[in-house]
């Protein structure tokens, strides 16, 4: 499996902002940022932050928010977002590979992931360096399509909820894409997880099953 290009991506901010703002996706980070308790005085990671919309959920919380992506457009759009909120001085972002993050070991009270891990042609390696520079009893969490994620299950899902537009679109190409990467069981995630180190994991599944919230403890 090809391992993508930050390049690739650059063109693509404002599909991935819109696509971060919709009530499918956003609905999944408010949930997201919910399983992941709270974020006061805390150093939060968000490894493939894309525009920054999962970390502005908690930058009234957390002492430091640090996003990292592959892709230098989507870097800037997250300083942008955060600048006109003037919380530009809460953060750091850096191009970084998810598979081989520069932070030392141990720095960060809470890894995040949404939409990356089973971009990876090989996840667990960006699952161990979460885990990696993640601090003991921390939390580690991410967000993977389930097994049941396809094109036909999108749209049902879709058609279902009364999706149009690029509500229904974003969703679509989503789906597209996770069935040419990864897809995921709970009980494949959590036997990886557990593996690398984590010692409780849990699921919460979105989107009626197509897609999995998993939460590590460590």
């Amino acid at each position: 499996m090809r391992k993508m290009q930050g390049e690739e991506f650059d063109s693509l901010v404002s599909f991935f902002d819109d696509m971060a703002r919709t009530k499918w996706l956003g609905g999944i980070h408010d949930e997201l940022k919910l399983a992941s308790g709270s974020w006061e005085g805390k150093a939060v990671l968000d490894v493939g932050c894309g525009t920054g919309r999962l970390l502005l959920r908690g930058v009234e919380e957390a002492s430091m928010l640090t996003g990292v992506d592959l892709s230098t457009e989507m870097l800037k759009a997250s300083k942008q977002n955060f600048f006109f909120l003037n919380r530009l001085e809460k953060t750091h972002f850096s191009v970084e590979d998810a598979c081989n993050l520069s932070f030392e070991s141990n720095v960060f009270d809470i890894s995040l992931s949404t939409c990356v891990m089973f971009l990876l042609p090989e996840p667990e390696e960006g699952m161990k360096e979460m885990i990696r520079v993640t601090r003991p009893e921390g939390k580690m969490v991410m967000l993977n399509p389930s097994l049941r994620m396809d094109q036909s299950a999108a749209f049902s899902y879709a058609k279902k909820h009364g999706m149009s537009g690029f509500e229904q679109t974003s969703l679509l190409k989503w789906s597209n894409v996770s069935t040419k990467r990864h897809r995921y069981t709970s009980e494949e995630l959590s036997e990886k997880l557990k593996t690398l180190g984590a010692n409780e994991v849990n699921h919460i599944e979105v989107l009626d099953g197509l897609a999995i919230i998993t939460v590590a403890q460590l």
